[in-house]
């Protein structure tokens, strides 16, 4: 059932890795089919090159596991939660890659100080408040979903496709899983220049909002020019 979705999701998931967004198994990316309502997800500490689409996992919006023999990710319930509120959105990448994770342990947004990072988000990236000991004792990994979405109350999660878990690490989403994994690729690299910045000054200035507007509207907006007309 749904090879070619289970294919999509295996291959992001080893690109994080040719990326270098991984340690270990420290990372996972989801992809749904939105017609079906299931969602293709790496198993639970899988090695990334052991991973083959047949070990991808098949799961409904409940969290139930509808295809496959292995464990699905510990952190599916919070892929299923972004795919229940951000209706926009085909894949979601969690890594802990190393500068996004300094952000989000230091429960510090990452600013936006250039237009490398107003290419790819529409403003700074956003931390979310931490998780009560009710919540981690509750369903932590649920909650975690919830405190993602308690943040982008007021903001639109394909403008702004990351989020900073407070103590954690990132989450990342986009159209598609290779999206969602591209996405975490801009977040790594505009984190590493964020911290590279404020080593060189720490007071340094953020980018104007007129230059960041222009950045990303070029990029992502209705008359975008940035690129190839679409056959």
């Amino acid at each position: 059932m749904l090879k070619k979705l289970k294919q999509q999701v295996c291959d992001a998931n080893k690109a994080l890795v040719e990326h270098g967004l991984v340690t270990l198994t420290w990372g996972n990316v989801s992809g749904i089919d939105r017609d079906k309502n299931l969602v293709a997800i790496k198993p639970s500490g899988v090695d990334y090159d052991e991973l083959k689409p047949e070990h991808i996992v098949l799961v409904d919006l409940d969290c139930k596991v509808v295809e496959g023999d292995l464990r699905p990710s510990s952190d599916t319930p919070t892929h299923v939660l972004l795919y229940q509120h951000f209706k926009d959105i085909g894949g979601v990448t969690h890594t802990h890659s190393f500068h996004a994770t300094m952000y989000a342990q230091a429960r510090v947004e990452i600013p936006c100080l250039g237009t490398t990072h107003a290419d790819h988000f529409a403003g700074p990236v956003p931390v979310t408040r931490p998780l009560t000991p009710d919540e981690v004792d509750r369903a932590y990994e649920h909650d975690t979903g919830t405190v993602i979405i308690d943040r982008f109350a007021d903001l639109n999660p394909l403008e702004m496709p990351a989020v900073l878990v407070a103590g954690h690490a990132p989450f990342c989403w986009g159209k598609s899983a290779k999206e969602s994994v591209k996405n975490a690729v801009a977040l790594e690299a505009v984190a590493q220049m964020a911290l590279g910045t404020f080593t060189i000054k720490p007071d340094a200035p953020r980018l104007e909002d007129y230059v960041l507007n222009k950045h990303y509207q070029r990029k992502h907006g209705p008359d975008a020019y940035y690129g190839q007309a679409k056959k």
